[in-house]
């Protein structure tokens, strides 16, 4: 398009900033004249048509068009990955859905471009285009990989393997809507993918609204993808070897008339009829495919076109952008006036997209709104006398299915088995969910309790599920939490920066490292802890060590209070001596810690304890010292992120701020002592506040390495965690 051309034609408002326009699309007159798209059901009218197919096709180069000059704005992103899925995702839009999460954090440049030409993104200040390339890879801007901070996207996206978790989780909130989810054949690599949709298709058969869209480009980050090999039958059968019922695959390969080598072909090479054929295919067989999983069927839909289509580069090549692809580098230069629109194509495109779906993803999509939640009233806690010896878990177990009688969308997951976790009485009372009906093992197709042998699985279905608004619970052993810990961190790191308020991401962590002696070292992994010591300082994870049975109540209940948080509970399947009382032990959540014991003396040295069942050396050490004369206070630090100074922790950045902390004179009160000596039978960071803030002669206890032993007591001796090493070092303290 000629300056003069440009200067005369009608340019709409948001497109200012866009570099470079084109000349009109043969036909436009007759098939770009009125929209595609019904303002009244917000899908295409007839998307068999010819109309249909190239408003789809304009669309798709939109979407490439500005995914490239938005990341060439700032020689940053990656453009290739979504460019490859652009067909794809442009029927999906036009034909109503805008529920769309993905599993391709890389993929973000392409869901900005979605929402800014539906009109979402107008809700963070970005109405042009100049606003949209300033703001990209911006802090408080558009994000260098997607999350649920940018009006319009449902889930954030940046480790590969997640997406399909959050898809599923809005399966089961949603079940009138349909949730398609983009995959790269890159993640697809990944285990847990196809793994957690069989799972979760073994358990709820009857929900099959998650549509899986594989984007089969051929390439991954750096390389060829490992599946780039796999001809079209064998991925057909891949997937319907795992189970689903409909696979439907449009290849661009057999509409390339422009004669390229190699499996994989860019279909913007195409002559504009090979083109409007291939536009036509996606958008018949894409409608085929939401009927189909909308109708009770497991349905796949694979587009293979090559990695790259339509921008600066081809293959692995185009996955991102380095310094040197500017706006005034010859590829992106070539790339964007071959994809360049019309002024008057761009209002259509804006024009279908805003009335797709009933309007913007911001005003649509089922993450924009606050889900309402069915009230959980009081919950009946059980009061144990001092002195009893109780199991948390088990106690917890109670509260649970309290919640799950009364939330029927409540959901616990265990992955290493709820029996086994000390919460039997968990799987009694909600039932385990599976095909087969088995009252033995408290099985039936009915129940709220997802047990796949899968932490992974387990920890991403409940993630998603707290995301989108539901409440739930995952379990684990809490050596093995590890495996489920990556989608659970994402979502609650999402859930720091989230734009409404969500119930809070509640694990149970239990099977402690001192728990399983005879297990040996494979099961003795209390290394985690150091991982949520860590998290802590992002402002929203608050794990808790209620070191009783009461206090895991008071945790459980407290933890079902909150919202945006991510908090897991560390509690032993052991029994072990009540110690606290419920008054006691909710004032203890909410402020930190409780003191369990004092013991006068001369001098007193506090023994400040994260956990429940290493405060048994702790009790005989103060008894040895006090028989020497020296007075001891035992303190449990029951949520250590209270003992954290307010300028240690992120928390003013959370769009849900919580600034509780123990001021100083609390802290000074609390462990007034001449001497401190933190003991955990975990990871030392737990105690890390205490590191900061206490002046005076100090140590600390921790958990050292696992090994096989006969009992607990043989462990902490091991691990140097015995109350002579304790007293010993009080006294060295004390001189």
């Amino acid at each position: 398009m000629t300056l003069a051309q440009e200067a005369t034609a009608q340019v709409p408002a948001f497109c200012e900033g866009i570099q470079y326009f084109g000349d009109p699309w043969p036909e436009f007159d007759r098939l770009g004249q009125a929209p595609a798209v019904d303002a009244g059901t917000g899908k295409l009218r007839d998307p068999g048509s010819r109309m249909a197919a190239y408003q789809t096709l304009l669309y798709a180069d939109a979407l490439r068009y500005l995914t490239l000059q938005m990341t060439a704005s700032k020689a940053s992103g990656h453009p290739g990955g979504f460019a490859s899925q652009a067909e794809a995702y442009a029927a999906l839009v036009y034909l109503g859905q805008k529920n769309i999460p993905t599993e391709v954090g890389h993929h973000a440049p392409g869901f900005y471009a979605a929402m800014f030409l539906d009109g979402s993104l107008a809700e963070m200040g970005i109405h042009t285009v100049s606003d949209l390339r300033a703001r990209f890879r911006e802090r408080e801007g558009l994000l260098g990989h997607l999350s649920g901070y940018i009006p319009g996207l449902l889930a954030p996206a940046g480790p590969l393997g997640q997406g399909q978790h959050f898809a599923m989780a809005g399966a089961l909130l949603y079940p009138d809507r349909l949730f398609p989810v983009t995959i790269g054949d890159g993640g697809l690599g990944e285990p847990y993918v196809m793994s957690s949709m069989i799972h979760f298709h073994t358990a709820f058969p009857q929900r099959t609204n998650f549509l899986p869209v594989l984007v089969w480009n051929g390439y991954s980050q750096e390389h060829h993808s490992m599946i780039s090999t796999a001809s079209n039958a064998q991925m057909i059968e891949y997937w319907r070897g795992n189970g689903f019922e409909k696979v439907i695959l449009v290849d661009a390969k057999d509409f390339d008339d422009a004669q390229q080598p190699g499996p994989y072909v860019d279909s913007t090479q195409f002559s504009l009829e090979a083109r409007l054929a291939f536009a036509q295919r996606v958008l018949i067989e894409m409608e085929r495919a939401i009927q189909s999983a909308l109708s009770g069927q497991l349905t796949v839909f694979i587009l293979k076109q090559l990695k790259g289509a339509g921008v600066h580069a081809k293959g692995s090549k185009s996955h991102n952008l380095y310094g040197h692809h500017t706006l005034d580098h010859p590829d992106i230069v070539a790339a964007l006036r071959a994809r360049a629109l019309h002024p008057a194509a761009w209002a259509l495109v804006r024009q279908n997209c805003q009335r797709a779906a009933g309007g913007p993803a911001a005003k649509v999509a089922v993450t924009e709104f606050v889900r309402p939640l069915p009230p959980l009233g009081s919950l009946n806690l059980t009061e144990f006398p001092l002195g009893d010896k109780q199991v948390s878990t088990t106690a917890i177990g109670s509260l649970v299915v309290q919640v799950g009688q009364k939330d029927p969308d409540f959901l616990v997951a265990n992955a290493d088995g709820n029996e086994a976790s000390g919460i039997a009485n968990v799987n009694q009372g909600l039932k385990v969910i599976h095909p087969t009906v088995d009252p033995l093992y408290n099985q039936q197709p009915q129940g709220q309790v997802y047990e796949p042998l899968s932490e992974d699985a387990c920890a991403g279905l409940t993630a998603g599920l707290a995301l989108f608004g539901g409440r739930s619970l995952w379990c684990s052993y809490e050596s093995f939490a590890v495996n489920g810990l990556p989608i659970w961190q994402t979502v609650t790191q999402a859930m720091a920066e989230l734009r409404r308020p969500t119930p809070s991401a509640i694990a149970l962590f239990t099977a402690g490292a001192l728990e399983q002696g005879r297990n040996g070292w494979t099961h003795q992994r209390p290394e985690i802890e150091a991982y949520l010591a860590a998290m802590m300082r992002n402002g929203n994870i608050f794990p808790l060590f209620p070191p009783d049975a009461n206090c895991a109540q008071a945790a459980y209940e407290w933890a079902l209070s909150t919202c945006n948080k991510g908090i897991p509970i560390i509690a032993s399947k052991t029994p072990l001596p009540i110690r606290t009382t419920l008054e006691q032990a909710r004032q203890a959540v909410e402020q930190g810690c409780t003191v369990l014991q004092e013991f006068p003396g001369s001098r007193t040295v506090v023994f400040a304890v994260v956990g429940d069942m290493i405060l048994l050396p702790v009790f005989e050490a103060a008894e040895q010292l006090q028989a020497q004369g020296i007075g001891c206070k035992i303190v449990s630090v029951i949520n250590p992120r209270r003992l954290y100074r307010p300028g240690d922790v992120a928390w003013s950045t959370c769009a849900q701020p919580d600034g509780e902390f123990m001021s100083d004179q609390e802290f000074a009160a609390w462990f007034a002592g001449e001497a401190l000596i933190g003991v955990t039978g975990g990871s030392s960071l737990m105690l890390e506040p205490l590191m900061l803030r206490y002046a005076g002669p100090r140590d600390f206890f921790a958990w050292k390495r696992g090994e096989t032993t006969a009992t607990p007591a043989e462990l902490m001796d091991y691990n140097g965690l015995t109350a002579q090493a304790l007293s010993e070092r009080a006294k060295q303290l004390l001189c």
